[in-house]
């Protein structure tokens, strides 16, 4: 297994562990072992479809004599009516993996059509919609592939992939020189080939993160007027420097900041506050 593939299936025996503990008394009761049938996936809302490959690992992590038979791939833009996948085999089985299944693409398909849906307002212009950490506890890795799904990019999975100095850091290491100065010894010392993004609050220290030779530059709450001035002066001085604009910013005011000229925009809400698109899984 990859660690991918160890995060996702750790993360399936531990929901399949709260939520049917020492069995589902319910279907045990009421379904006789040897029942088989057959549900479907049923699409009720307009959206972006993901999590089809995690819903087979469900099924096969449970039982694999659960047969999927899928019709619509991850990705996909569907509508209300849209049958995703057939699922057949023990009636237990099904009823028992419905819930886990339904709750992982439920949110990852919620995720992917908001991200299509900012990653649109940007159309045209060369900038990307970046992810953040602020992700559901366990779940980051779907999360994540969602928003790819979505059409949009990772920032970063979590605090090993990349080094990303933020104003807490640059406080306590007593200023940007200092911390990315740091940060290249400890990657040097360590054989770490991780790429430096510095978080910067004005032009004094867009300045010092320039001279201090870092890879991305971001731009935290600075309106769109002061994004595009600090473009222009990154650009003069540094043009392979990427750029990056966080921290406040809507569906709405998205268009600003990349017409501003950033590379990518990083948007919290992709995953944090999301509303999962509509689905059911019903007999057949």
């Amino acid at each position: 297994m990859t660690t991918k593939e160890q995060l996702i299936d750790k993360l399936l025996e531990l929901s399949f562990a709260e939520d049917i503990g020492d069995g589902d008394h319910t279907t045990l009761s009421t379904i006789p072992a040897d029942a088989m049938g057959r549900q479907h996936l049923l699409v009720k809302e307009e959206g972006v479809l993901a999590g089809v490959e995690i819903a087979k690992m469900v099924f096969a992590k449970f039982d694999p004599t659960l047969k999927m038979t899928v019709m619509i791939n991850d990705g996909a833009h569907v509508k209300p009516g849209d049958i995703a996948f057939v699922v057949e085999g023990p009636v237990r089985s099904l009823l028992q993996t419905e819930r886990l299944m339904l709750n992982i693409m439920q949110r990852m398909s919620g995720i992917a059509t908001t991200t299509a849906r900012y990653q649109k307002q940007l159309e045209g212009l060369n900038c990307k919609v970046l992810d953040t950490r602020k992700t559901t506890p366990g779940m980051r890795i779907l999360e994540k592939e969602a928003v790819k799904i979505g059409g949009g990019y990772n920032h970063r999975i979590g605090l090993f992939d990349m080094i990303l100095i933020k104003d807490n850091h640059v406080d306590f290491a007593g200023g940007i020189p200092q911390a990315v100065a740091r940060a290249k010894e400890y990657c040097k010392q360590n054989n770490k080939n991780l790429r430096i993004e510095q978080e910067v609050r004005n032009e004094e220290e867009i300045q010092q993160a320039i001279d201090a030779g870092v890879d991305r530059i971001m731009l935290d709450n600075f309106t769109p007027e002061r994004t595009a001035k600090a473009v222009a002066l990154i650009r003069a001085q540094a043009p392979d420097i990427e750029i990056e604009s966080s921290g406040g910013i809507t569906f709405d005011t998205l268009r600003n900041y990349g017409e501003a000229g950033v590379d990518f925009i990083s948007v919290g809400a992709l995953t944090h506050s999301v509303k999962g698109l509509d689905l059911s899984f019903k007999a057949c």
